[in-house]
């Protein structure tokens, strides 16, 4: 197995001291071994010599620039010149009971389909288009008033008692589109893009896409993003009113017809394939939308079962106008790798199951679990050169199967010839694993 020390030695040019790394190398080699719910306690019955719960304790309390970790990660382990790499951004809710822990609060779970008490994470990462993979670089808990679900202000209104004339108010002016007033959300989130692009430009990294899902669907979003320098794809509603660009005489007029997505031109198809009886149907077209101050690239996916003749569409939407339909859509469909990444580092990396209770502690568990699953992804890929479709599962069945071995050899009077040792790393080693080697198998 792919020696742990040996990884994380790019860490000594971040600015994590010794003593730090070499409880993080402990705690890895501890996760990448445990079962059972990864709490302090859990981390320290496994972690052996240099894993104390006290240390464990410590490594939790200590402060730690995580995001600048992830950064370098990303840089030395899965950076290329030929890779494109997408910046894209997703919230999780992880569940918690209790009344202490930081940040506690009720949080809308789309999987739950309610509100349920837990901790509200924001995420950023980068995707791999040549590898199709996610690698989450900055994770920041959010608070209510921080997070997407925070309840808007309203602003109150004094009633008049005279009664103005309907329309508008005479002499009112147009408002520039391009200058928002940003959210308290919309705020935070552009101050962690800039810090982060900050740290990818130094790093080598050139981002010109930023992927966020349809919360981020809508003129605001879209400005905030921009005034960060990124193109934004995402996700408009269904129903969006869109219309073409106006092709007559008058100057004064940039609104053409509005679009019936039940009757899309011929001439805007750009791909047409029919699957198990459902026909789909792609559509890029130049668009205005009145609440956003510039043209948008539009791509319409629509699917039509043949038998029953139901219809269903998704628009999506850039602000590049030059991106083609094909990229359009398959860079927002890479956006869902980083909820693979929530998957893992909530099944095995821990980030569901943390006990810790205070701000620093919390922040530590949670960037922990997502370095994890970023750590995991080096072996994993290492190992299926030799073992195809090698996953977590069969990650940890090995690690844990390396300790169990060490640990008996502990025990014996005398140690064995070399060979019988190899060969009882490698039996013992797939014990558990869904994926085996084929030498051993």
């Amino acid at each position: 197995m792919t020696d742990i020390i040996a990884v994380l030695h790019i860490l000594e040019q971040s600015s994590m001291d010794k003593t730090a790394l070499r409880r993080l190398t402990v705690i890895a080699v501890a996760l990448l071994t445990m079962t059972g719910r990864v709490t302090m306690l859990g981390i320290s019955r496994w972690a052996g010599d240099g894993g104390s719960y006290r240390t464990i304790q410590r490594f939790f309390n200590s402060k730690i620039i995580w995001h600048e970790i992830l950064v370098i990660c990303v840089q030395y382990w899965f950076a290329d010149a030929d890779d494109i790499f997408l910046f894209a951004g997703d919230e999780t809710i992880v569940t918690k009971a209790g009344k202490q822990t930081h940040g506690l609060d009720r949080f809308y779970s789309s999987i739950m389909g309610k509100p349920v008490p837990g901790l509200a994470f924001l995420a950023f990462s980068l995707i791999s288009v040549k590898r199709s993979q996610s690698y989450i670089i900055r994770m920041e808990q959010l608070t209510k008033e921080e997070s997407s679900q925070a309840k808007k202000k309203k602003k109150s209104k004094k009633k008049s008692k005279k009664k103005g004339k309907p329309g508008r108010p005479k002499g009112s002016k147009n408002k520039n589109r391009r200058d928002v007033e940003l959210s308290p959300h919309l705020k935070h989130v552009q101050t962690l893009i800039k810090r982060t692009l900050t740290l990818l430009t130094m790093a080598g990294i050139h981002i010109t896409w930023f992927v966020f899902d349809g919360a981020f669907g809508n003129n605001d979003a879209l400005q905030m993003v921009r005034q960060c320098g990124l193109h934004m794809i995402s996700k408009m509603r269904y129903d969006s009113a869109l219309y073409f660009p106006y092709t007559g005489s008058d100057k004064r007029r940039k609104y053409g017809a509005k679009l019936d997505y039940g009757k899309i031109p011929y001439q805007y198809i750009q791909s047409n394939t029919v699957d198990k009886g459902i026909r789909t149907i792609v559509y890029q077209m130049t668009m205005w939308h009145k609440l956003f101050p510039d043209k948008l690239n539009i791509v319409i996916i629509q699917k039509i079962n043949i038998q029953t003749k139901k219809r269903v569409h998704v628009v999506l939407f850039s602000s590049d106008l030059e991106l083609s339909h094909d990229l359009v859509v398959r860079y927002y469909r890479l956006r869902f790798q980083i909820e693979f990444n929530f998957r893992a580092a909530k099944q095995f990396w821990g980030l569901e199951d943390f006990m810790n209770v205070g701000e620093r502690p919390v922040y530590n568990a949670a960037n922990l679990s997502v370095f994890m699953v970023n750590l995991s992804q080096v072996i994993i890929n290492a190992m299926r050169k030799r073992i195809p479709g090698f996953g977590v599962t069969d990650l940890k069945a090995h690690y844990r199967g390396q300790k169990y071995v060490e640990e008996m050899l502990k025990l014996l009077p005398q140690m064995p010839e070399q060979v019988l040792i190899d060969l009882l790393f490698a039996e013992i080693g797939e014990l558990g694993s869904i994926n085996k080697s084929a030498s051993y198998s």
